[in-house]
C-alpha cells in the first residue's frame, strides 16, 4: 500500500470516518455493518468502490462496477491505481477497512488451552520460579517470554487465527496477500523494499485486540470483502503482510522478528531464485523447525519456470526443508505444507486458500504454536536441567565424609585415651597398696606440667583444618557430579557456606563430647576385688607382726604360719592385681570405643547440619525442578532422572 504524507488530508479523512460521513454521491449517511464499515444501500446502485486505509482513503471511480476499472479510471493514488488496474477487477464488495474509532465490536470467546498444555505451562512457570535464584536471568528469559506470550494469547480471541506472510525481497508476499484477500490491500511493486510496515487483513469481527497485540496502527488495518452469503472460507483468519526479512533496513527486520514471535502461524513465501537463501534457512526456518505444524512454505512465481522445472524446484525445496529438520506434512502426517503457486496468475492460489481455510477452521493453531514455543524453551533449558547421569550423595560418600571429620577431630585418639584412663583407674582401684603408694609418690615428684596432656601444636591445628576443608571439597564434588553447571555451582557454594566455622565447632566437640570428666564408671566386680586386695594386704601385715612378735620374744617362735601368711599376701596381692588388669581390658576397650563413637557421632552430626543438609536441600531443589522439567519437555523427551 502506498504511503500518504499529506497530514491535512489524513485529518480530514479521520473526521469523516469518526463522524460517519457519507462518501457517496448523495451526501447521506450510509448504513454501517457490524464491523463499522460503511456499506452501500441495497436499493442504490453503487457509483464507486472505496478502499479505506484507516485515516487515509483511496477512491476508485467506475462508471459501472460490473465492468471493472480500466486504465482510464480515476484514482487518488497513482501507484496503487496502476497496480490494481493491471491485476484485479474493481468489485463493489471490496469496501474493506479497519473499523472506525468508537465502534463497539463483538468480543469473541477467549482462547482455551487443553489440559496437557495447561499442565506444561504450569510446570514451566513452577520451573522458572524454582530456578530464579540458581540460574541466571538470561537463561530463563526465553522461558519467561513464552509464559508471558502464552498468557497474553490466552486472554484473546480463540475464534481467530493470526497468520503472517513472510518472505524475502521480491518473493511476492504482497501480491499473494492481495490475491488471498481478493482486492488490492497491500502495495506490490518493483520498488524495494515495497512493504515497509506490516499490513493486516481480517476476515471477521472481533480481531481488534489481536491486531492491537501485533502493534499494527489503524491506518494499516483492512477487512477482506464479504461473500454474497456473508460467510467466507477464511472466516476467522487474520493475515499479516510482513516487511522483507532480508531488507536492508534494520527496522524492517526487527519488525519481522517481533511479529513472528506473536503470530499463530507463518506462511513462508519463497521464489525460484532465492528459495535456498542461507539467511532464510539459518536465521528462520532451522530455528523454527519445531513449529512445523504451524508453518506453510509456498513456492511463488512458478509461472516463470518452464515445463517440469517447477516440480524439480519444489522437490529441492522439500530436500532443503528436510535438512533443516522441518517435518513435512505429507501423506496425512502433521507438519509443514509445501505448495507451489503463482500469485500473479492465480495458479495454485485456490489450493492455498482451501488449505488455509481448513487450517483456520480447526482453531488449533494458537495452541499448537504455544506448545511448539514450550518445546523450544524446553530444548534451550535442557543443558540447565538435563543430565544423563545419576545425581545425589551416596551413602558411601556420606560415611567417608563423617570418617574424615572424625579423624580431623581425633575420635580414635580420644577413644584410646579413654581406654587408657579406664585401665589406670582399674589399676589404682585393684592394685596393691604398696604399688599404689609408689605410683602416687612418683606422680607427686613429677612437675605439674608433666601431668597435663600436651597441648596441640599450631601445626596439628593447621593439619586438622586442612583435613576438614579437604573433606568438604570432596563431598561437594561428589554431590555436584553429574549436575548441570548452575546447579553444581550452587551445591559447591552451599558446601562452602556450611564449612565456615566447622573446624572451630569440631574443636568444641572434641572437648565436650569426649570421655566425661571425673573417674570412669566402676564395674560390679571392683568392690570384691578391692576387698580381696585388702585381705591380701592384711595377711601381709599380720605375717609381719607375727614375725616381729617372735623376734622380740612376745610370741612363741614358729616360722611356718607367719611365713605362709607373708607369702600369701605378697604373692596373692600382685596376682590379684594382674587378674584384675586382665579382666579390665574388655570393659576398658568398650569404654574407649564408646567414647570414640560419641565423638564420631558428634562430628558427623555437626558435619551433617552444616554441610550435608544444605547439600541435600540443593539436590532436593534440583530434583523438584527436574520433575517440572520432565513435565515441560514431556516424558519421552526429558532425560531420565538421576
Amino acid at each position: 500500500m502506498s504511503e500518504v504524507t499529506d497530514e491535512t488530508a489524513d485529518e480530514k479523512a479521520d473526521k469523516r470516518v469518526d463522524k460517519g460521513e457519507n462518501d457517496g454521491a448523495h451526501g447521506e449517511a450510509s448504513p454501517v455493518t457490524g464491523d463499522g464499515v460503511p456499506m452501500a444501500r441495497p436499493q442504490e446502485k453503487v457509483p464507486h468502490a472505496r478502499v479505506e486505509d484507516g485515516n487515509r482513503h483511496a477512491r476508485v471511480l467506475c462508471d459501472d462496477p460490473a465492468e471493472g476499472c480500466g486504465p482510464g479510471a480515476a484514482w487518488d493514488d497513482g501507484l496503487i491505481a496502476r497496480r490494481a488496474s493491471e491485476t484485479l477487477p474493481c468489485a463493489p464488495q471490496a469496501v474493506t477497512v479497519v473499523e472506525p474509532r468508537g465502534t463497539t465490536e463483538r468480543q469473541p470467546a477467549p482462547l482455551a488451552y487443553d489440559g496437557g498444555l495447561r499442565s506444561r505451562l504450569d510446570a514451566l512457570r513452577e520451573l522458572v520460579g524454582l530456578s530464579r535464584t540458581r540460574v541466571d536471568s538470561d537463561t530463563l528469559a526465553e522461558a519467561g517470554r513464552v509464559l508471558d506470550e502464552a498468557a497474553a494469547r490466552r486472554r484473546l480471541s480463540g475464534e481467530h487465527t493470526v497468520v503472517a506472510l513472510a518472505g524475502a525481497t521480491g518473493s511476492g508476499k504482497s501480491t499473494l496477500f492481495n490475491a488471498l484477500a481478493g482486492v488490492n490491500l497491500s502495495e506490490a511493486g518493483v520498488r524495494r523494499p515495497t512493504t515497509a510496515t506490516p499490513v493486516v487483513c481480517s476476515w471477521s469481527d472481533g480481531a481488534s485486540a489481536l491486531i492491537d497485540r501485533l502493534g499494527v496502527p489503524g491506518r494499516l488495518r483492512r477487512r477482506a470483502p464479504q461473500s454474497s452469503d456473508g460467510e467466507s472460507e477464511l472466516c476467522g483468519l487474520v493475515l499479516v503482510d510482513l516487511p522483507d526479512h532480508d531488507s536492508a533496513a534494520v527496522e524492517h527486520r526487527e519488525q519481522v522478528d517481533r511479529v513472528l514471535a506473536l503470530v499463530d502461524a507463518v506462511i513462508w513465501v519463497v521464489d525460484p531464485e532465492k528459495y535456498g537463501d542461507a539467511v532464510l534457512h539459518e536465521r528462520y526456518l532451522r530455528p523454527l523447525a519445531g513449529h512445523a505444524e504451524v508453518m506453510f512454505v509456498v513456492l511463488n512465481q512458478v509461472d516463470r519456470l518452464p515445463g517440469e522445472a517447477a516440480e524439480q524446484v519444489l522437490d529441492d525445496l522439500r530436500r532443503l526443508l528436510d535438512g533443516d529438520g522441518i517435518a513435512l506434512g505429507e501423506y496425512g502426517e502433521p507438519g509443514t505444507s509445501v505448495l507451489a503457486l503463482s500469485a500473479l496468475t492465480g495458479e495454485g492460489v485456490e489450493e492455498l486458500r482451501e488449505a488455509l481455510g481448513q487450517f483456520v477452521a480447526e482453531r488449533g493453531a494458537a495452541a499448537r504454536r504455544v506448545s511448539a514455543d514450550v518445546d523450544a524453551a524446553a530444548a534451550r533449558l535442557r543443558p540447565v536441567y538435563g543430565t544423563g547421569r545419576g545425581t545425589g550423595l551416596s551413602e558411601e560418600a556420606r560415611e567417608e565424609f563423617a570418617g574424615r571429620l572424625a579423624d580431623a577431630v581425633g575420635a580414635s585418639a580420644a577413644g584410646e585415651a579413654a581406654e587408657r584412663a579406664w585401665l589406670r583407674h582399674a589399676n589404682r582401684a585393684c592394685g596393691t597398696p604398696w604399688l599404689r603408694l609408689w605410683r602416687w609418690s612418683r606422680e607427686r615428684r613429677q612437675p605439674a606440667t608433666a601431668r597435663l596432656s600436651p597441648p596441640a601444636t599450631r601445626d596439628d591445628e593447621t593439619t586438622a583444618r586442612q583435613s576438614v576443608e579437604q573433606a568438604v571439597r570432596t563431598v561437594a564434588d561428589r554431590a555436584a557430579a553429574g549436575l548441570p553447571a548452575p546447579w553444581a555451582q550452587a551445591v559447591r557454594e552451599a558446601a562452602a557456606r556450611g564449612a565456615r566455622g566447622l573446624p572451630e565447632a569440631l574443636d568444641e566437640l572434641a572437648v565436650s563430647a569426649a570421655a566425661p570428666p571425673g573417674r570412669p564408671p566402676r564395674p560390679g566386680w571392683w568392690p570384691a576385688a578391692v576387698v580381696a586386695q585388702l585381705c591380701m594386704t592384711l595377711l601381709q601385715v599380720l605375717g609381719c607382726l607375727w614375725l616381729l612378735a617372735q623376734v622380740v620374744g612376745v610370741a612363741t617362735p614358729h616360722l611356718g604360719v607367719p611365713v605362709v601368711l607373708l607369702a600369701a599376701g605378697f604373692v596373692g596381692g600382685p596376682a590379684l592385681e594382674w587378674g584384675c588388669r586382665m579382666a579390665a581390658r574388655g570393659p576398658a576397650r568398650r569404654y574407649g570405643l564408646d567414647a570414640e563413637r560419641r565423638l564420631r557421632e558428634a562430628a558427623a552430626g555437626c558435619g551433617r547440619a552444616r554441610v550435608l543438609d544444605p547439600l541435600a536441600a540443593e539436590l532436593l531443589r534440583y530434583r523438584e525442578v527436574r520433575e517440572q522439567y520432565v513435565k515441560v519437555a514431556g516424558a519421552g523427551a526429558a532425560p531420565r532422572l538421576g
